[in-house]
């Protein structure tokens, strides 16, 4: 947490915890005189896999530098467990179970897989400060021994067991994007943003992808949140599906639903 910054839980913002773990009410964005965003509703339940779909300038990537605090929206407001979150930072985020991928790649190149998904705990600190660090003291090389061994089944889940030691920076597109999903949740994370997590990955690595972030939602509880643009992989995957088109929301419902409903079918899937 950052200096200055008060505790999460047990604020008192007046707000009452609902059914959503992460919500966004009325959210709005410009950028110049275009709007990007008007008046977007989003919740967000734990265990529930939630797909976001739509065109080209939808407004999907806008809407996940809100939810994960990039950016502070024109109008409205963001929920983490019915506390108003909406000024709080992407660290403070983070550090509080928001996690996110994003479109491009953003490995550390010049570590190995497993650094890659190590240095996601570091934050967390050791214990004892500089003082254990100089003698080894028990309790931090417990934690570590955690942290590895937290790694190693995080690394295994993703089909990259084999690959711990390997530079991530020579590794393929579909691998890479499957150590950011590593990296983003080797410290369990409470709501998690993927965006465009199937870009570049093969049929079998779409299929892996698939099987953590099921695993992620109904063994962890984990509210998830997907951008996607292969439709095919939302509809399979997904308990529900958001469509975004200019900025609004279009329609929301089951797979079923969303590829049934007329506006949706004209706007973005086709006949």
């Amino acid at each position: 947490m950052s200096a200055g910054e008060a505790p999460y839980r047990g604020e008192d913002t007046g707000e009452d915890a609902g059914e959503f773990v992460l919500e966004a009410r009325g959210i709005s964005v410009r950028f110049g005189g275009v709007r990007a965003l008007t008046g977007v509703d989003l919740g967000i339940r734990a265990g529930e896999v939630c797909g976001l779909i739509g065109p080209n300038g939808a407004g999907k990537t806008t809407l996940f530098d809100v939810l994960s605090g990039i950016r502070r929206p024109d109008q409205g407001r963001m929920l983490l467990d019915g506390v108003d979150v909406t000024r709080r930072s992407p660290v403070w985020r983070a550090r509080h179970g928001m996690r996110r991928t994003f479109q491009r790649q953003q490995l550390f190149g010049q570590l190995s897989v497993a650094d890659n998904v190590l240095v996601a705990q570091e934050w967390r600190g050791g214990g004892g400060g500089l003082a254990a660090d100089l003698v080894a003291s028990p309790t931090r090389r417990r934690r570590e021994r955690e942290r590895r061994e937290r790694a190693a089944r995080v690394l295994a889940d993703c089909g990259l067991g084999a690959l711990g030691d390997s530079y991530a920076g020579g590794l393929p597109v579909g691998r890479a994007r499957m150590v950011e999903l590593a990296r983003a949740v080797a410290d369990p994370p409470r709501v998690l943003l993927l965006d465009e997590p199937a870009s570049g990955m093969s049929a079998p690595e779409r299929e892996q992808l698939a099987a953590v972030v099921r695993r992620l939602a109904e063994e962890e509880g984990c509210a998830v949140l997907l951008v996607e643009h292969n439709v095919a992989f939302v509809m399979d995957l997904c308990t529900r599906v958001v469509v975004l088109d200019l900025g609004t929301v279009l329609a929301e419902g089951t797979a079923a639903e969303v590829r049934a409903d007329a506006l949706v079918r004209e706007a973005y899937l086709g006949a």
